[in-house]
């Protein structure tokens, strides 16, 4: 595929940040979009399949309305029972309204940490 608009590099870049990253319920994804007219965030389950926890700007998207965003999905993630996510920029730089989102949800609560690595077998054990 030949990329050829701005679109394009984004999409590009998000499929890139998708294969390295995903949600679970106790950690979901926290999917930032921006468009034309809003700013859209959504906690999603990937092991699911499943939307945990969704808001988005009322017709404005500039950073104020974006800091708003980040406290009000925090506050609807505490309710859920949700403390930690894996943000998920959407192939958007992480400047402006995108990281105002981010740091606005952890001001509210969320934690984007680093993950629990996961168990490894010890190197001089055998199986047995």
């Amino acid at each position: 595929m030949q990329l050829k608009t701005r679109t394009d590099y984004r999409v590009a870049r998000h499929r890139r940040v998708r294969r390295k990253i995903s949600g679970t319920e106790e950690r979901p994804r926290m999917a930032i979009f921006k468009s034309v007219t809003s700013l859209q965030v959504q906690l999603i389950d990937d092991a699911n399949g499943v939307t945990l926890v969704s808001a988005r700007t009322g017709g404005r998207k500039n950073v104020a309305a974006a800091e708003e965003l980040g406290r009000r999905i925090a506050e609807l993630a505490d309710a859920r029972g949700v403390k930690q996510v894996v943000v998920d920029r959407g192939g958007f730089r992480f400047h402006g309204r995108v990281k105002a989102v981010v740091d606005a949800a952890v001001a509210g609560g969320l934690s984007i940490g680093d993950a629990v690595a996961p168990a490894q077998k010890d190197v001089g054990e055998e199986d047995k």
